[in-house]
């Protein structure tokens, strides 16, 4: 592939400097208060040895985690977009990279928790050999590797075809500007699709495998019971970003004078938003 411009920015329309200076403060914000308070949860976990030699509170901290590197990466992305507007395709990739592997992370890890709630209820006597720390992190370590498939063989492809110039130019940083194959907006959406398909079909099954033995009046099983029910809810905001682009699309339609405004609505509500809830519903079980 050929590379004809060192600065594909035309398409992008600019946003005047009070629109500007709002909108990135309005992210910022948030991206420090949701981070400041992931960031106390990070600190507490790591302070003590109950929470780090817990198998559920390793995932559920992995899950604070990503939330902060991707909200971290979005945010970044904005400001640098809006300050400097584009970036060397280099690093635009690697933070692609992360974010995209930490959005994907989310969704295995709350499957992984609806099953670590599974064995705690239907095998409490086998639960201290089957979730153990290091089989945890063993877990985590695969989940990682799952959710860079699903940007890596882009990479390969992109080092394979693209000219060695085209890495050190500069473009404004989106997932179209450096990954430009046909095929790879159809790959994300199978691969999304068929991660989903699995994540639901875990959620629903360990939910109505707990849900018969919390008939027998046990308090364990109804609490993990609605755990799982938390994290279901959890998927769905999860979610959200799968429906971003149709949503955005709708909406130009209906206000085409409001382009700017509906991309940076959607982006909030669809990617900040559940960070926010995302961190703090499993303290309530």
């Amino acid at each position: 592939m050929n590379f004809s411009s060192s600065n594909s920015t035309s398409a992008v329309a600019r946003d005047n400097l009070i629109n500007a200076i709002m909108k990135n403060v309005i992210t910022v914000i948030l991206c420090l208060s949701i981070n400041y308070i992931n960031a106390t949860l990070v600190y507490t976990f790591m302070r003590h040895e109950m929470f780090n030699t817990n198998p559920r509170y390793i995932l559920y901290i992995h899950l604070v985690i990503n939330d902060i590197i991707l909200l971290t990466l979005l945010t970044l992305i904005q400001v640098l977009s809006y300050i400097i507007y584009t970036l060397h395709v280099w690093l635009c990739m690697l933070f692609i990279i992360f974010a995209l592997s930490a959005n994907l992370n989310n969704p295995m890890t709350l499957a992984i928790m609806a099953i670590e709630c599974y064995v705690a209820v239907c095998f409490p006597l086998r639960h201290a050999q089957i979730c153990t720390v290091k089989k945890t992190y063993v877990v985590i370590g695969i989940i990682w590797l799952i959710s860079a498939q699903s940007v890596l063989p882009d990479v390969f492809v992109a080092l394979a075809t693209e000219r060695i110039d085209f890495f050190s130019t500069r473009v404004f940083c989106r997932r179209k500007s450096i990954f430009r194959m046909p095929m790879s907006e159809q790959k994300d959406i199978i691969f999304g699709a068929v991660l989903l398909v699995i994540v639901w079909l875990t959620l629903i099954y360990t939910y109505l495998k707990i849900l018969f033995t919390a008939k027998s009046a046990s308090e364990d099983a109804k609490k993990a019971r609605n755990t799982v029910l938390l994290h279901s809810f959890q998927l769905i905001l999860s979610m959200l970003t799968y429906i971003d682009t149709p949503i955005s699309i709708i909406l130009k339609k209906d206000f085409p004078q409001s382009v700017s405004a509906i991309r940076f609505a959607v982006s909030i509500v669809v990617n900040v938003m559940p960070r926010i809830m995302e961190g703090n519903i499993p303290l309530w079980v």
